[in-house]
């Protein structure tokens, strides 16, 4: 999958925004307050909607009108996203559509569309469409060689009406655009990595299929990837031999008590060191390396200004691994403020935000 297209509109400074031709590793650029962070929430926000209500989504981002666009005449938010999904063994454009508004004070979504073309003429196909908890749902889409009119309409009622019809369609493989939609969501992540999370042991046993958004499992992924991936560890560490100078090995240690530790070889000292004693660059590095090695790619990634702690001449070879990642399978979104990121990124990566008059215009 691959989002090509999004539509906002009174999302924060987002007030009527379409970014368009996303291409599989993009450079977000701007100054301060321009909305490189914003524009990540947007995909944050969704992930938030999905796992757990709208309500509870709107709520840690300080509720529904700080996220809505200051002075905005029509009190609704409206994302849409145009992504390419192959379906019957075709690649289709599909277009999904969420409006969030307030009734007496409450959150609801006043509609949730998921649409494309089941042929290559006529216009895009309404496969789910709800509006305040209640709607419609085709649960016969993949039999392309059956007319509209035979289609299997099922009429359906949500629990609640702040909750995201694909969060329960989704669960069901008869409604394919909702599950491979939910699926994209439910593993993509916007990483908000800590230094000082990512340090010291950690309990031995507990969650290492990804590297977690803040990076607090790094040394059980590592483990695990060493464990069960010993080739792309290996790799993992000749680019750490080769960035960061003096690391001759990585290891991953079970201590007496069942905890577990980071160690770092220095080829000019016998002994290794743990990671709580080394750089925070080289914590930062590889983690990155863990991330953008990772058997199973997340199919969107999105990093926040990745140059720091980072010496300027990494980035040139961090932009290349972010590129290969991208071309494994997961589209890459990273801002930044550094102009050797930049200077590393082709012309047709990057996106330049500017703001005017309050808001980021189009």
């Amino acid at each position: 999958m691959h989002i090509e297209r999004i539509c906002l509109k009174n999302f924060k400074s987002f007030k009527d925004v379409t970014i368009k031709n996303m291409p599989s590793f993009m450079v977000v650029v701007g100054a301060n307050g321009t909305g490189k962070t914003t524009l990540f929430d947007v995909f944050g926000f969704l992930r938030d909607c999905l796992t757990y209500n709208v309500k509870k989504a709107l709520q840690t981002r300080g509720g529904f009108k700080e996220l809505l666009s200051r002075d905005a005449r029509e009190k609704q938010i409206d994302i849409e996203i145009k992504f390419r999904l192959e379906i019957a063994g075709v690649g289709r454009l599909v277009t999904y559509r969420l409006s969030i508004t307030e009734e007496k004070g409450r959150p609801l979504v006043k509609r949730e569309i998921l649409r494309y073309k089941r042929g290559p003429y006529g216009s895009p196909y309404h496969f789910l469409d709800f509006a305040k908890g209640q709607g419609t749902a085709i649960n016969n889409e993949e039999d392309f060689n059956l007319p509209d009119h035979a289609l299997k309409r099922e009429s359906i009622t949500l629990d609640a009406p702040d909750l995201l019809a694909i969060k329960g369609l989704g669960q069901f493989s008869r409604f394919k655009a909702a599950s491979a939609f939910r699926q994209l969501i439910e593993h993509w992540q916007v990483s908000d990595f800590h230094i000082d999370v990512a340090r010291g042991s950690k309990d031995s046993t507990g969650y290492d299929d990804h590297l977690s958004i803040t990076g607090d499992n790094l040394q059980l992924v590592a483990r695990n990837i060493k464990d069960n991936h010993p080739e792309i560890f290996k790799h993992i560490k000749q680019a750490m031999q080769r960035r960061v100078p003096g690391i001759a090995d990585i290891q991953t240690l079970d201590t007496e008590d069942g905890r577990l530790l980071l160690s770092f070889q220095d080829g000019a000292f016998k002994d290794p060191f743990i990671d709580r004693y080394v750089s925070d660059g080289t914590i930062k590095m590889f983690a990155y390396l863990v991330l953008l090695y990772d058997p199973k790619p997340h199919p969107l990634l999105c990093v926040e200004e990745p140059e720091n702690q980072l010496y300027p001449t990494l980035l040139w070879e961090l932009a290349e691994e972010f590129r290969a990642y991208a071309r494994r399978g997961g589209q890459v979104c990273v801002s930044t403020h550094s102009p050797d990121l930049l200077n590393a990124a082709q012309l047709e990566e990057v996106f330049w935000l500017t703001k005017k008059e309050g808001y980021t215009p189009n």
